[in-house]
């Protein structure tokens, strides 16, 4: 994918771009999908929204581009309340939703020619040159978008979220069904994006998240449970030591928690987990004689290095185990 400059350098690129929310919330029936969420996002950052399926991520992706009405609190994209003035809201965002919407009939170029329009895009057989060029869709310009690979179609899901300029970029799940090549690509662009535009960014791809984002913000049964620089939440289970544990038979998290210096039990798949203690205790031999004592085979018992993905799983299974 070529080095292309991403947006022409207006006066509108220099204003200070941000999304601001504050006391959000989102009631369906009985349940709150969006519970007193507060958060800022800023120029120039690549904010990583995560969260378990059923977080309420979409929904509060949803309520910022105006596709659905919070119940309480507000949100504001480059000072425009969202319910106010949700025509300059969606002026100022570009929106990739995780089912890409595309019309499948349409071709590659066509289809961005009807986005120009819909945008009243001056030049637009100029913007659309650049996009095509950017998201790398210069072979596929011609086919119809219902034959392209889940991975192109995400091209044009990019390109027609880019059109238009926006000063804010909301991608729900932008990498889904890339492959290894595509997804490096695509890493490329959002974070060539992020130096110059404000990008909200969702994924369940850990490894995502420390390769592009600043900062990330993980919320949980609606409600927020981190909101640091990447650096930072690494640090947060600084102090504490991972050992992920297999047995051939199955345990219990009661049995683990029972273990001499064990503080937490996070189940993984099959008979795996994941055990924490404190820095200056090593329970592996703890866990070791745990599993000579009740008769069970250890096929696997080792440390591991603090990752993005560690603090995550921590965060939302803590918060969900306290309510």
């Amino acid at each position: 994918m070529p080095d292309v400059h991403l947006f022409p350098q207006t006066t509108k690129n220099r204003k200070k771009m941000s999304v601001e929310v504050s006391n959000l919330s989102k009631i369906y029936g009985t349940q709150k999908a969006v519970d007193d969420l507060s958060f800022q996002a800023k120029r120039g950052e690549i904010l990583g929204f995560l969260g378990p399926n059923g977080a309420g991520k979409t929904t509060t992706m949803k309520i910022l581009t105006c596709y659905i009405p919070q119940t309480a609190g507000q949100a504001s994209v480059c000072g425009h309340d969202v319910t106010e003035d949700p025509i300059a809201v969606r002026r100022n965002i570009g929106y990739l939703p995780e089912h890409n919407p595309l019309y499948k009939e349409m071709y590659v170029r066509e289809y961005l020619q009807f986005i120009a329009r819909v945008h009243k895009i001056s030049n637009p057989a100029a913007r659309i040159e650049e996009m095509i060029e950017m998201t790398g869709l210069g072979r596929e310009q011609g086919k119809l978008i219902g034959t392209l690979s889940k991975g192109y179609r995400q091209r044009v899901g990019l390109a027609q979220a880019m059109i238009h300029d926006p000063e804010v970029l909301i991608l729900d799940e932008p990498t889904s069904g890339l492959d290894p090549n595509q997804l490096v690509d695509i890493r490329e662009l959002i974070k060539q994006i992020g130096t110059e535009k404000t990008v909200i960014f969702s994924t369940h791809i850990m490894q995502e998240v420390q390769a592009i984002c600043d900062r990330v913000l993980i919320i949980n049964q609606g409600k927020m449970v981190a909101n640091d620089p990447i650096e930072r939440l690494q640090s947060r289970l600084e102090g504490e030591v991972i050992i992920t544990v297999e047995f051939k038979q199955k345990v219990d998290r009661e049995q683990l928690t029972k273990i001499k210096g064990v503080k937490s039990a996070t189940e993984l798949k099959g008979n795996r987990w994941q055990l924490t203690s404190n820095k200056q205790n090593d329970i592996r031999e703890a866990v070791f004689s745990f599993a000579v004592d009740n008769q069970l085979s250890l096929l696997e018992l080792h440390r591991e290095a603090i990752s993005v993905e560690d603090v995550f799983r921590r965060l939302t299974t803590d918060s969900a185990n306290n309510n």
